[in-house]
């Protein structure tokens, strides 16, 4: 759905991460879906999974690598921006078991805060594995332990919590399913270091989001699938490596 949305607040949380609410349609955005952000003078548009939502706001995180959230970093209040919203096919709370096991990595982290939400309303409970670098990359570690989740931090320079990669924390958890989004590296080790089902978010380059470029096409068990469009989530049964 395009929509027309306007800053209402932009920070930085941690290095070189910032969080920004856009007020605007937020109906029908599931867990793990994106939008699509013109800027002006860019010719693609910029995807970003979807923090959070409340009835007038979507809430999104992004880290400033490139030119384009560079750019988004000095969106200033109330700058108008045209979003195509709820992309993607989201993950599918119906599958989980009573004890899910969410793990994020980086900028993977924030579809999982929204999911976590949707969990404990279903009546989960779920456990958290927050991986970052280091210690000034951190974010969002109190708003999972506000939601009551059983929250653990590593860090590759072991600088706080647990040091190393998220799989040396998932020992001694108790958990029956699992989701993950982060960088493929990370996708891959949560898939050869767990042992049930599970939903996994994949991020791609894309061209136009909607899927109509085809440049997002991987292949899975079941055929080619477009991250943009028939992802980003894809069930553990289906990947290959």
């Amino acid at each position: 759905m395009r929509n027309i949305y306007s800053v209402a607040s932009n920070k930085k949380i941690a290095k070189d991460t910032y969080k920004m609410v856009l007020s605007g349609r937020s109906e029908n955005i599931k867990p793990g879906q994106f939008i699509d952000i013109q800027l002006p003078g860019f010719f693609l548009r910029r995807p970003i999974s979807v923090c959070d939502i409340d009835k007038n706001s979507i809430t999104i995180i992004y880290k400033a690598v490139g030119s384009g959230t560079e750019y988004m970093k000095a969106l200033k209040k109330d700058e108008a921006l045209d979003i195509l919203s709820g992309l993607g096919n989201g993950f599918d709370i119906e599958k989980s078991k009573s004890k899910p096991l969410i793990i994020g990595g980086g900028v993977g982290v924030p579809p999982l805060y929204y999911l976590a939400k949707r969990l404990i309303e279903s009546g989960k409970k779920p456990s958290v594995i927050l991986g970052f670098n280091s210690k000034n990359e951190v974010f969002f570690k109190d708003k999972f332990i506000s939601l009551g989740c059983n929250t653990i931090v590593t860090t590759v320079d072991g600088s706080t919590g647990i040091k190393g990669l998220v799989t040396d924390a998932i020992s001694g958890i108790e958990y029956d399913y699992v989701f993950t989004c982060g960088p493929l590296p990370m996708l891959k080790a949560v898939y050869y270091n767990t042992d049930t089902d599970g939903q996994y978010s994949f991020e791609e380059r894309m061209g136009c989001g909607i899927g109509a470029c085809m440049g997002c096409t991987c292949k899975t068990k079941n055929g080619y699938k477009r991250i943009c469009k028939d992802g980003p989530i894809l069930h553990k049964e289906e990947i290959i490596w």
